[in-house]
Order: structure tokens, then sequence, then C-alpha cells
């Protein structure tokens, strides 16, 4: 699945997260918990296991959209498409590392009449909302990688006993 190049708006960005890519993937791909970590996000939806087919609600910015999961590939890329209010939006995401870092890759495209209409300013709402993600899901990942790491760094307490004295 690919975005419209020739849509009239269309915003490719990227984001390096220190964060492993398992903790990242999982982040993102929990549809269910964008809310608890995406602020733009107030409800979402997954009606089906995550994959080919798989369709989801979700609202942002007051937009209710219904999207359909069109490529999955497990620890790679996710795109999901569909119609909402009169946008076509196609939406592709790719996971890559880089030593012990996730390099996130996402570039959407969206056409349709509301598009046309003011291409400028839908273009800047898009490039808007996707740095937001971004911004959400570097913050909320790293926070939990590092949270993970103090945990696992935490000394395991034992006790001393009177010949250990």
């Amino acid at each position: 699945m690919k975005i419209n190049t020739a849509a009239a708006a269309v915003v490719r960005l990227d984001a390096t997260i220190d964060a492993p890519l398992e903790t990242v993937w999982r982040l993102h791909t929990d549809i269910d918990g964008w809310t608890h970590w995406h602020p733009d996000v107030t409800r979402a939806d997954l009606h089906a296991p995550l994959g080919v087919g798989a369709v989801f609600e979700w609202e942002t910015h007051g937009l209710a959209i219904t999207s359909t999961v069109g490529e999955w590939t497990p620890m790679r890329r996710i795109a999901w498409g569909g119609p909402a209010h009169g946008i076509d939006g196609i939406h592709v995401w790719t996971f890559r590392t880089e030593g012990d870092r996730t390099v996130v890759h996402t570039e959407e495209s969206w056409d349709g009449e509301p598009v046309r209409a003011d291409p400028a300013g839908l273009h800047a709402a898009l490039e808007a909302s996707l740095v937001s993600w971004l911004a959400a899901l570097k913050a909320t990942a790293e926070q939990r990688h590092a949270a993970a790491g103090q945990h696992l760094a935490t000394p395991v307490p034992r006790r001393i006993d009177s010949s250990d004295a």
C-alpha cells in the first residue's frame, strides 16, 4: 500500500526514538491503547485482530474516522486508509532499527474536495497532526523504555543472615 503522491496534501516525516523496535511497535500497533498516550486521539476501537483487512474506528480533533489496514508486516510496516468527511486518506508507517534506536518513517496523503479547496491549510493540519503523533509516540516509548530499564537495574533485595555479617 502506498500513499497517493498526486494527492493535494502529502506529508513525510521521520523520528528517531531512543527505545527498542519492539517497544515502539507494540505501542503504535495497540490501537485500542492510543487514547492512553496520544492526546489528539479521543477514541480508538479495533474490531478484529490486527492485520490486513482489519477495521478500526477512531476519533481525532473531533473527526470520526474508519480505517482499514491495507498492509501489515509485523515489526516493519503498517498502512491503513479510508475516507473521512470527504477526505481520502492513506497512512503508511515504516519502522527500522538504527543501533539501539528505532527510526519511524511516516507518510500520509489526503485528497478529496475539502483538501483541494484548501490545500495549504489542510497540508498544514496534516503536518501538525503527524508531528504531534510522532512526538507522543517518541515520548511515551522512551518513557516506557527508561522505566523498564530502571526496573531491571534495581537490585534484587537479598536477605542477610547473621553468617554474612
